[in-house]
């Protein structure tokens, strides 16, 4: 018999009560139905802080208070929305993967399509600050797995997680957003309507915060071990050494998911975590083609059987795109130019033209998409 949800929000409510305690007390038999109903004597037997006991005794004398407050409200938004979900950890829709982790949330609010949720995922995380390189390859794996029946799952930040959904967007594919906020409240507010575009492409937001949680910076480790608990696999795309992504990259790691990183040029500040992570162990992947042959057996009967063929000829799409027309000049300095940041100084020296001459050029190349500026010079795309 499936306990109560209400139940379910009581127990999530309680303070100084974490994701880890639950699951431990629902494992030794203490449902949210009996935890809610014994006595206090029980409950100190238990070993449960004295806030939580005090939550507990307001919960069974008085109808007022915070737990009754907070399923109130997360009634109400419920039956605000047809697509409003709450799946308690016991519920059949609950994500299958995350329900394994060492610290599932108990209960998880849910708006859009909650069948994607036990679709097979793949995570793509990454810097918020990402380059126009980053940003692409960040579009192109994401847009290759969701063309073959994989979801994409990734935090809605700016940067390498907003270029991943847009890319499901842009096929209209599902696609999962996991906030750091309760799920009234997107953030960043910029991606609004990316945000809105997800639902109606058939993805889901996911949040185990309250209603009216902010984006507060404990938040957002949190809402990390989501992304990697609901993946069968993380890519990471670029990361500074302290990031945001390295820390959900380590999370999938204890989770037993498979970890994945792009390298990048040895001077670029955010190719430093991707090589962090290639010498703890993570795999260095280039396609998403290694990817899948190394996560089919997670993957299973949801493949596209043609995706190798559909990755050919994706690449090869994308080959003819970046095929602009360059003028002899261009062209000249373009060979010039590698994938290390190359300074304007050394351009004109390797190319014979003036700084006036080559910035012109520099300023036409840079708008067609064959290279991108750097802090110190440009790279080639």
């Amino acid at each position: 018999m499936t306990a109560d949800p209400r139940d379910w929000i009581a127990v999530a409510a309680l303070p100084s009560l974490g994701p880890a305690s639950i699951k431990a007390l629902w494992e030794q038999g203490w449902t949210p139905e009996k935890l809610l109903n014994a006595s206090s004597i029980e409950w100190q037997r238990l070993g449960l802080k004295q806030k939580t006991v005090d939550a507990l005794c307001e919960y069974q004398c008085s109808s007022q208070g915070l737990v009754h407050q907070a399923i109130d409200t997360a009634s109400q938004w419920q039956a605000s929305f047809d697509d409003a979900h709450i799946l308690p950890i016991t519920h059949s829709d609950y994500p299958q993967l995350l329900r394994e982790i060492y610290d599932p949330p108990p209960i998880l609010f849910v708006r859009g399509n909650i069948q994607a949720l036990n679709l097979p995922q793949i995570a793509i995380v990454g810097s918020r600050s990402a380059s126009v390189s980053g940003l692409k390859q960040a579009y192109r794996f994401a847009l290759e797995f969701a063309k073959n029946g994989v979801v994409v799952n990734s935090g809605l930040a700016l940067g390498v997680d907003a270029a991943a959904h847009k890319a499901c967007i842009d096929i209209e594919k599902p696609t999962v957003a996991v906030f750091g906020t309760g799920i009234d409240r997107i953030y960043p507010a910029r991606n609004r309507s990316l945000a809105v575009d997800i639902l109606r492409n058939g993805g889901a937001w996911v949040s185990e915060f309250f209603l009216g949680s902010p984006p507060i910076a404990p938040h957002f480790p949190k809402r990390n071990r989501l992304i990697s608990g609901m993946s069968v696999g993380v890519l990471v795309v670029e990361a500074a050494p302290k990031s945001g992504s390295l820390i959900t990259a380590r999370m999938a790691m204890e989770h037993g998911r498979e970890v994945f990183a792009l390298p990048g040029p040895l001077n670029n500040p955010l190719s430093r975590g991707c090589h962090l992570l290639i010498k703890e162990g993570a795999a260095l992947v280039e396609t998403a083609q290694e990817m899948v042959d190394q996560l089919a057996p997670l993957l299973g009967c949801y493949l596209n059987e043609e995706f190798e063929q559909d990755s050919v000829n994706l690449d090869s799409s994308a080959q003819n795109n970046l095929m602009v027309e360059l003028s002899g000049a261009e062209s000249r300095v373009l060979e010039q130019i590698g994938y290390e940041v190359c300074c304007i100084d050394a351009l004109s020296v390797q190319s014979g033209l003036s700084i006036a001459e080559l910035s012109q050029l520099l300023v036409s190349m840079e708008l067609k998409g064959v290279i991108e500026q750097r802090e110190g010079g440009y790279i080639k795309c």
